[in-house]
């Protein structure tokens, strides 16, 4: 099974407001960037997109270390998401009951995704020491200001 690194990054100026992602794949000694835009949406959307992007250019099953800087990303699908499925999609909110999750379309994508690979899932503290978190920090917010994609 190949062993792929995928860093990601999503941007958004304003929230809601134009954003961006970003991913950079690595396997071996090859590096690929991608990154993409959406005229209105939020930061949590374009943080989930960046890693549905970087899963769906893999072309078989891998061993994957993915790279984030976001909690929301994270602990969602490796912590919140068995119980968000368990109860129908809703999350659990404090003195409220039950709301339905957020960006439940990305979630559901996502978890089809991780369905195929062995995955490790790696907090980077963001816009620190980390350089290709660094990187997909620019794409990503060029993007979003740009309103920009990668060529696939």
């Amino acid at each position: 099974m190949k062993e792929v690194t995928i860093s990601t990054d999503g941007a958004c100026i304003g929230n809601p407001g134009p954003g961006g992602w970003a991913c950079i794949l690595r396997y071996s000694d090859h590096r690929k960037e991608m990154f993409g835009s959406h005229p209105h949406t939020t930061n949590n959307r374009m943080e989930l997109t960046a890693a549905i992007e970087g899963l769906k250019a893999l072309k078989h099953p891998c061993k994957v270390a993915l790279y984030t800087d976001s909690q929301y990303l994270k602990r969602g699908i490796t912590e919140w998401i068995s119980g968000w499925k368990a109860r129908g999609w809703m999350r659990r909110e404090k003195g409220s009951g039950l709301k339905a999750v957020l960006n439940r379309d990305l979630w559901t994508e996502l978890d089809c995704l991780v369905q195929s690979h062995q995955i490790t899932w790696e907090w980077v503290k963001g816009h620190a020491t980390d350089p290709d978190n660094i990187r997909c920090d620019l794409l990503a917010q060029t993007a979003a200001r740009e309103q920009i994609a990668s060529k696939r």
